[in-house]
Parts: structure tokens; sequence; C-alpha cells
């Protein structure tokens, strides 16, 4: 995509204006939000899978609000790695009888 790299300067110093796509239509906003289109693969894990589905939020909003988009998300994955520490493991193999001689 012609619009997402980012624009070098010509020799003389100039900018060259973005390639507006040809389907965008005359309203077509260079300054509106557009989204990024980043595939994400499933991981197997719902709380996980559902805090990356969030960060589709940040593709309609203006770059002020990916930041509560991104702290959200971060919040969410942190309390998911922090409840796969709380859960417990296998039990414990029993322990032999005391043994005293």
């Amino acid at each position: 995509m012609s619009d997402s790299v980012p624009q070098t300067p010509s020799p003389q110093g100039e900018v060259p204006e973005p390639e507006v796509p040809a389907d965008a239509g005359p309203a077509y906003d260079l300054a509106a939000p557009a989204p990024l289109n980043v595939p994400r693969t499933p991981t197997g894990n719902a709380d996980v899978d559902d805090r990356l589905d969030r960060l589709a939020d940040a593709d309609h909003l203006a770059t002020e609000g990916h930041v509560e988009v991104y702290e959200d998300v971060h919040r969410g994955l942190r309390d998911a790695l922090t409840a796969l520490d709380a859960r417990p493991g296998p039990p414990a193999p029993p322990t032999p009888y005391d043994r005293r001689s």
C-alpha cells in the first residue's frame, strides 16, 4: 500500500502528496483514522484472544485514542498471565508415612 509508506522529501525538499486510493471517493480524508488491518492469529486462550481482538478498536480512533485501547489490552494481557500463574498445578504426590527408626 503506497499510502502507508512514509513519504521522503524530493531533491527539492518538497514532500509529494500521498496517493489517494482509486475507490476513496470525493470525501476521502487523509487525516481520518484508517484501519491497520494487522492480522491477529488466535492463541487458543479465550482471555488473550479477547484482548488481542480489542486492538481492532484502535483502528477507528484518532491517534490520541490509541493509548486508552493499548493500556486496556496491556492490563488484560497482564491479568491473563497472572491468572495462569495463580492456577493450581497438579496435585502433589502423596507423602509417605513418617518413617522413624
